[in-house]
């Protein structure tokens, strides 16, 4: 196999155009489940590469428990450089597996602290905190606690009523697509993978506009969404919020100039013979050609440590 065996880490390279055109063309919706989907099979492959690379290189160490015939110099052959890259791909998995666990660790903690923080208030669906910095959140349920939206008196008092539908909406389509999980995907996608960091900032930002039309949908008017993102905004640089919030940093000048333009079509894919329909079309395929081709540089390299094992 040559170089062709480290396809799987480098090919999320390719990913980046992909994420700038679905996120100009596509669907927010379709965007943040197609975005999120290819970073995890991406990232899957570029760690089980990871782990091949470091079994191939280690297996000729005094002592190893793995099987003769992962030694042989035809095993060997496949992975360039084979005991310099073997060892080296020892650290880099575990720093890989320790990122992981972190996040997951912290993705936990966080949520049981916010529910933590809403024990002494009613347990309505809604909790408003007498709080004087500005901010709202989506609190996904954990264990018997419910899903819930968090918003404080502060930024209540910088909406008109029909604003803080707008936000309320924004928030509930939030919990109802449990964008939570689309984000803790691509998070540990981008920590597998550096390359995949730009996926995951483009799903965040592609969840927040799937929100922004769920909330223009349910509102029916475009126009008081985007004044709500932009009031909250300029109030939440007073304060910072403990989870993603409704005004959260980011592109916030995109989202506004978005809602204030027409609505994205609904359907799941663009015409083909459009502007937007080759772009979706050539994310498409090369999102496909992507993750075959690293798949396909992980599955070889298993074939042959098959094939090597002494039955």
């Amino acid at each position: 196999m040559g170089v062709f065996v480290f396809l799987p880490l480098v090919l999320p390279l390719t990913a980046w155009p992909i994420a700038r055109l679905a996120a100009q063309h596509l669907h927010p919706r379709t965007a943040t489940r197609m975005l999120t989907w290819v970073a995890a099979v991406m990232a899957v492959c570029s760690t089980v590469c990871l782990c091949l690379v470091m079994v191939v290189g280690t297996a000729t160490l005094p002592g190893n428990p793995l099987p003769d015939g992962w030694s042989d110099p035809e095993v060997r052959e496949a992975v360039p450089y084979d005991e310099v890259l073997g060892k080296a791909a020892i650290p880099a998995l575990c720093a890989v597996l320790l990122a992981c666990a972190r996040t997951l660790w912290r993705h936990v903690r966080t949520r049981r602290r916010a529910h933590r923080a809403l024990d002494g208030l009613p347990d309505t669906e809604v909790a408003v905190l007498p709080d004087g910095a500005p901010y709202a959140y989506a609190l996904p349920g954990t264990g018997p606690r419910r899903d819930r939206v968090v918003v404080t008196t502060a930024l209540l008092d910088h909406l008109a009523p029909a604003e803080r539908r707008a936000l309320f909406a924004h928030e509930r389509a939030h919990l109802t697509a449990r964008h939570h999980r689309f984000l803790l995907a691509v998070r540990l996608a981008a920590h597998a993978n550096p390359f995949l960091r730009p996926l995951h900032t483009a799903v965040s930002y592609a969840a927040e506009r799937w929100a922004d039309e769920e909330a223009a949908r349910t509102v029916g008017d475009r126009r008081t969404v985007a004044t709500a993102i932009g009031k909250a905004a300029l109030a939440s640089r007073a304060g910072g919020p403990p989870l993603p919030a409704f005004a959260a940093p980011g592109p916030i000048p995109r989202r506004v100039a978005a809602l204030l333009a027409p609505a994205p079509a609904t359907g799941p894919w663009p015409e083909v013979f459009t502007s937007a329909g080759l772009a979706a079309w050539g994310a498409a395929a090369g999102t496909a050609a992507s993750a075959m081709s690293s798949a396909n540089a992980a599955v070889t390299l298993f074939w042959i440590l098959w094939t090597a094992t002494p039955l």
